[in-house]
């Protein structure tokens, strides 16, 4: 299994705590690092597969972080620059789908999630839909940031019908994770040569209007965006001391099913 990190933003919102945000800490631990055990607790970097991190904003800092997680752990882990890390975050998923060789698993770098949900994801695509996203049916928490919430509109059992932020008519969440298959990165170009500014949403809207882009839903499993610093003091306070990187892939996949939800 492949897997995919956008790594490439700004991060204005946690700027005041840190100068980058992937290598942002929760207890000690970057997001980066975090995204990156996410996506090996469902598979991704092993057996062959590979885990790419796209990179822009401080990318040097962020490329030798990469660096030191592939010396501490047995798994692929390349990077790529976006051309542009000012470009809505559809160009970096661009610049990293041409390192990956089939259907990957696609994260937000500053998300953090249950491994289910990966896992979940990770068997969850069919072959007739260009992405599966996961998708929380609980809309209102304090973990979600309704200002900030990119909000899903389903149709049928597991559709999308719209998505995007500031809809007004939704009955999910997107909680940044995908499984995506070539389709995406083909509909992204699309989406731009109709004028589009390229963003991720742009190309999951042209699959869902050809009923292409199918919803993986998480039920009560754990997930939170970690953008700003009030989520960064809630992610401290939900992962507290015990929240540590020293166990195996399985050990960490615990951790993560033990947060609970607010």
């Amino acid at each position: 299994m492949d897997g995919l990190i956008l790594a490439a933003g700004f991060g204005s919102r946690l700027r005041d705590l840190f100068a980058s945000k992937p290598l942002a800490e929760v207890n000690g631990v970057t997001l980066l690092e975090i995204a990156v055990r996410q996506l090996a607790s469902a598979g991704a970097g092993k057996d062959g597969g590979r885990i790419v991190v796209v990179t822009g904003y401080q990318a040097d800092a962020v490329e030798a972080a990469v660096a030191d997680l592939r010396a501490r752990m047995e798994l692929e882990i390349i990077t790529t620059r976006v051309d542009d890390w000012e470009k809505p975050n559809g160009h970096s998923v661009l610049a990293g789908a041409k390192l990956l060789r089939a259907n990957y698993l696609l994260v937000m770098c500053d998300h953090i999630l249950s491994s289910a949900i990966l896992r979940g994801l990770a068997g969850a695509g069919h072959s007739q839909h260009g992405v599966t996203l996961a998708i929380d049916r609980q809309t209102v928490s304090p973990l979600i940031d309704p200002d900030d919430a990119t909000w899903v509109q389903t149709r049928g059992a597991c559709l999308i019908e719209r998505i995007g932020k500031g809809l007004e008519a939704y009955d999910a969440v997107d909680c940044g994770a995908f499984l995506a298959t070539p389709a995406l990165a083909e509909a992204i170009v699309e989406a731009i040569d109709q004028g589009k500014p390229g963003s991720l949403s742009d190309g999951m809207q042209m699959l869902a209007d050809r009923g292409a882009a199918a919803t993986h839903d998480i039920g009560d499993a754990w997930w939170m965006d970690v953008d700003d610093p009030k989520a960064h003091r809630m992610a401290q306070d939900l992962l507290d001391e015990r929240f540590s990187l020293l166990g195996n892939d399985a050990a960490w996949g615990h951790r993560l099913e033990a947060g609970v939800n607010a």
